[in-house]
């Protein structure tokens, strides 16, 4: 190809590029980047787009309490990653909730070229919807990053171990997943804990940030458990304990181990 055809080429490659959708609704600041509220397939989602997108336009989705101790997320912009939630909050990853979901990721990868696989990030009870939407979708996830995660909601909002739980939001969930009593609830077999095999098979990496004092979601009924049961899948899973912490502050003062741990699953140079 000659010098004056390939710089035709490549200029028609980069005004292809400039006419990708923009994202619709309002738009607003957030943290220095570009935030746009629109709705998709009836609920309200939040996109924030960095400066520039990293090669690929990979993507962190939040499960929930999107902005909440979000130093990892604002460093991800800064590495040319989206950051986007889908708003459906009080469904505890119930199927009516993933069927939103996959409209969401189909909109994002289809028409707004996301990268096939998500970076999934479960705060508190945000698990619940990640770890659902990862074991039915395994293909389409880069990795979990859980954060001081509900990996079994007998625990919370359960509380029938050690933990506070929450009777509201326990009643809550029992109506949401369709479970008739307690005792359907308690025999339930749906929780992140037991639904990893989908999950280790596709060999997606985890991490787990938590509180070794969190007598919310006291891990040793929640993210340990799920650690255990992942490696015995042969899985792998990184844990990083805060000792002496609760349930808040979520997150890390330096978020560096996650936001690398989050780079390299997703392949970001």
């Amino acid at each position: 190809m000659t010098r004056p055809l390939l710089l035709l080429a490549l200029l028609a490659l980069a005004a292809h590029a400039e006419d990708a959708p923009a994202f619709p609704g309002q738009k607003s600041a957030w943290n220095g980047y570009d935030r746009y509220d629109f709705t998709v397939d009836t609920r309200p989602v939040i996109v924030v787009a960095p400066k520039q997108a990293a090669p690929g336009k990979p993507w962190l989705w939040r499960g929930e309490f999107f902005g909440a101790f979000p130093n990892a997320d604002i460093a991800l912009l800064g590495q040319g990653f989206h950051v986007v939630q889908l708003v459906d909050p009080n469904k505890f990853g119930a199927p009516s909730a993933m069927k939103h979901w996959d409209a969401f990721y189909a909109e994002l990868t289809g028409k707004y070229g996301f990268a096939k696989k998500a970076a999934l990030l479960g705060m508190s009870r945000g698990g619940l919807y990640c770890y659902a939407w990862a074991s039915a979708n395994p293909d389409k996830v880069a990795c979990i990053y859980g954060d001081a995660p509900v990996c079994d909601f007998k625990s919370w909002p359960g509380g029938k171990g050690k933990g506070k739980g929450s009777p509201r939001d326990w009643a809550l969930a029992l109506e949401v997943f369709g479970l008739r009593d307690e005792a359907a609830a308690l025999a339930w077999k749906g929780n992140p804990i037991d639904i990893l095999a989908p999950i280790a098979k596709a060999k997606i990496p985890i991490i787990h940030v938590y509180g070794d004092a969190d007598d919310v979601v006291p891990a040793d009924e929640n993210t340990l458990v799920l650690a255990e049961r992942y490696k015995a899948l042969g899985g792998e899973i990184t844990l990083i304990a805060k000792p002496g912490v609760g349930h808040h502050p979520h997150g890390l003062p330096d978020p560096t181990p996650i936001v690398e741990f989050i780079r390299k699953a997703c392949g970001a140079q």
